[in-house]
């Protein structure tokens, strides 16, 4: 199926860069996509992590087309990572979502993993295409990152910098950083989401407390929907094939709603 390189401008004058995962006629015996979806990708990840594409590309097969990309700072991205923080993340997205808008259809789908199911569920307002959203794996509250970086480099919080080690790679982590994650309020962004929300977390999740699932699905708005992944890790590393089934839950969960607005 047609992939393709992107690049476009963030709101700071960087060169994102990004995955147009487009869906074959020839496969989907359709012309043209059901609709178009967004992706944003977990805290140091980037558009290039195995369960995002094997996600984005699941989604393609069942004809949703889908913009993954790298957060400012990281993957094929230009800038600093030490510089972003929450709010540079919901910049970005919403970049993204007007380079889709301009060149394709403007977003109907917002899908985030892990922090970026967080910035996803932040941004829902922000896009008024949005008809639905999934988070895979998402924090209900930002101030856990905060403190479980100030905890791995006290240094950052002394000095104003310090560098962490996250998934074998070394990062600069400043202040800054951790102050936005900490008086973010997420949860009352949360509190606001009115569009159909799919929620999807592994009780087996290690890195992230299925009780954060918990509290989303208590305290989002719209209609919602909370599905366990049993015996899946945070990343998709020990069952890699929950990626096909992530994609095919919220392709045939998505449908109803993108059905109704069509």
């Amino acid at each position: 199926m047609p992939s393709s390189r992107i690049n476009f401008m963030s709101a700071a004058e960087k060169q994102l860069a990004g995955i147009m995962e487009l869906p074959s006629p020839a496969a989907t015996g359709k012309q043209h996509p059901d609709t178009f979806a967004l992706f944003a990708h977990c805290f140091t990840c980037t558009k290039d992590l195995k369960a995002i594409v094997r996600i984005s590309r699941a989604l393609a097969k069942r004809n949703i087309a889908v913009l993954r990309f790298d957060f400012t700072g990281l993957g094929d991205s230009q800038g600093n990572f030490a510089d972003t923080n929450i709010e540079s993340n919901l910049s970005d997205i919403k970049s993204a979502s007007r380079w889709l808008a301009e060149h394709y259809q403007a977003p109907s789908l917002l899908i985030g993993h892990s922090l970026g199911g967080a910035a996803m569920m932040a941004s829902v307002e922000s896009i008024p295409s949005c008809r639905a959203l999934a988070t895979l794996a998402s924090p209900s509250c930002t101030r856990h990152l905060a403190e479980f970086l100030g905890s791995q480099n006290p240094e950052i919080n002394s000095t104003g910098s310090g560098t962490v080690t996250i998934g074998g790679r070394t990062h600069t982590i400043k202040k800054q950083m951790l102050d936005s994650l900490r008086n973010f309020d997420l949860e009352e962004r949360i509190q606001r989401i009115n569009v159909p929300h799919l929620i999807l977390h592994s009780p087996a999740d290690e890195t992230l407390d299925f009780q954060h699932a918990v509290e989303i699905f208590e305290n989002t708005a719209g209609a919602k929907s909370l599905i366990t992944l049993v015996d899946s890790d945070h990343l998709f590393v020990n069952r890699p094939n929950d990626t096909t089934y992530v994609a095919e839950l919220i392709a045939t969960w998505g449908n109803r709603f993108f059905a109704e607005t069509s």
